[in-house]
């Protein structure tokens, strides 16, 4: 496959990544906003994020990736993504709660926004390369035939 063609291939599978991941991460920050009126920001951060984490996964692997349903493995590596992001997220927002105590929702929510941003970057690298990288025959020297992920980061 010539070097335009991947590029263009991994553009567009970038494209539907961020567009997909963008929605629900708007959904989640809509429920994040919802759910902390009556339980703590936390616990509503870690709701949202498990259930768009899921939603998110099989939307990735089915239309960012072509890969099909992810099972129990693509979920639990998703997961590892995710919670090194919510880890992220708590720590921008909680950082903002001790640097501007009296910080307002819009202020909130675009400290939040941005580092989720920041974490969906690394997660479509991750999940791009490792969880659900595409995977093509490649000849050995020998004249075998064994399977490699084709994605190359270089091209």
């Amino acid at each position: 496959m010539d070097g335009l063609r991947l590029l263009r291939r991994h553009a567009a599978a970038f494209g539907r990544f961020a567009g997909l991941g963008s929605g629900v991460t708007l959904a989640a920050s809509a429920t994040l906003v919802l759910l902390s009126h009556w339980i703590p920001w936390m616990a509503a951060n870690a709701l949202t994020t498990i259930a768009s984490t899921v939603l998110a996964t099989e939307l990735h692997a089915r239309v960012s990736f072509g890969h099909g349903r992810p099972g129990l493995a693509g979920h639990v590596k998703s997961a590892a993504t995710i919670v090194l992001g919510w880890l992220v997220t708590s720590a921008a927002v909680g950082s903002l709660a001790v640097l501007r105590p009296g910080a307002g929702l819009v202020l909130q929510q675009t400290v939040y926004l941005s580092a989720t941003a920041l974490v969906g970057i690394g997660r479509y690298l991750v999940l791009r390369l490792a969880v659900f990288s595409e995977r093509a025959p490649r000849t050995r020297p020998g004249g075998g035939v064994r399977l490699q992920a084709a994605y190359d980061a270089a091209a």
